[in-house]
């Protein structure tokens, strides 16, 4: 085998290898978005619940509801914002697409933001848009692990506006649409003032028997409040989780075309010159008969 097919068979072998690994990490995104599509769907009832749970508190006593509410001034000191994106590389565009889309709309807002980055590479874009960062959490690779990052974001976050740094809390986060697509979208969590009241009470009961709170108002009203943050919270992340290994399983979908596309092209130099070798040695051969012939004759 000459130096020339030696090197091709090598790298017919990397291309192998490496779409071996591609083809595993492909399989390891599909599994992580079924779980983290699973989870957003199991809180669609639990959510629609506590809404429910909402609305009948303030139905029955709607001035205890604005009271327990947070308000927000006239002027904002600073708004709050938690961004969702990744630690981890061979998701496309998918930081760049939520930090730009949270760059302009906070941009949009009456006062300066402070911002909280879920993932290393997300906080790397923000930082560059010269916002103002006050910490950076981990990515959560289960679904397990999104309960602690919940609860570090409620602890870290609900500090700084008990200090008055802020007065609104925004998350930004990719949601996945269809197929390997994802969009980046903006919901105001905080304040839960006399407008998103107004919303969660036009949130109708679904029989003609409306309910009756048992018990202190306030307390089960703070419960749900509770609930309805932790909900807001959770499916944020697992959006974004099921987003990013969406976008991730599209890149390496693409990746295994390319390599088997580049396959297809070294199998195909490889015969081509394994087949002119032939030939040059049977040239060789066919040209020592003539000569030895030649000679005899």
């Amino acid at each position: 085998m000459s130096n020339g097919t030696q090197s091709l068979s090598r790298k017919i072998d990397t291309a192998a290898d490496l779409q071996s690994v591609v083809r595993t990490m492909k399989a390891l995104a599909a599994s992580n978005i079924g779980q983290y599509e699973r989870s957003v769907k199991g809180l669609g009832d639990y959510y629609a619940a506590v809404q429910l749970g909402l609305g009948a508190c303030f139905r029955e006593n709607a001035r205890m509801g604005v009271a327990d509410a947070p308000q927000i001034g006239a002027k904002p000191p600073m708004i709050g914002a938690v961004v969702f994106g990744s630690d981890q590389g061979l998701v496309g565009q998918f930081d760049d697409v939520v930090a730009d889309y949270a760059i302009k709309s906070l941009a949009a807002l009456p006062a300066k933001a402070l911002i909280w980055a879920v993932g290393e590479r997300v906080r790397a874009r923000l930082a560059n848009g010269g916002l103002k960062l006050a910490g950076t959490f981990a990515v959560p690779n289960t679904v397990a692990a999104i309960t602690h990052l919940v609860g570090q974001i409620q602890i870290e976050s609900e500090a700084h506006r008990a200090q008055g740094e802020y007065a609104e809390l925004w998350l930004f986060h990719n949601r996945p649409t269809s197929g390997s697509q994802y969009e980046p979208v903006g919901q105001r969590l905080l304040p839960l003032d006399a407008w998103w009241q107004a919303g969660i009470v036009k949130i109708g009961w679904p029989t003609s028997n409306l309910p009756e709170v048992i018990g202190d108002t306030l307390v089960t009203l703070r419960a749900l409040v509770r609930e309805y943050l932790f909900i807001s919270l959770f499916r944020a992340c697992a959006e974004s989780l099921a987003s990013e290994n969406a976008s991730r399983l599209a890149m390496m979908q693409r990746a295994d075309k390319n390599i088997t596309d580049l396959q297809e092209q070294l199998h195909a130099r490889f015969h081509q010159m394994r087949q002119s070798g032939i030939d040059e040695e049977l040239f060789d051969v066919v040209s020592g008969f003539e000569a030895l012939g030649g000679s005899r004759q």
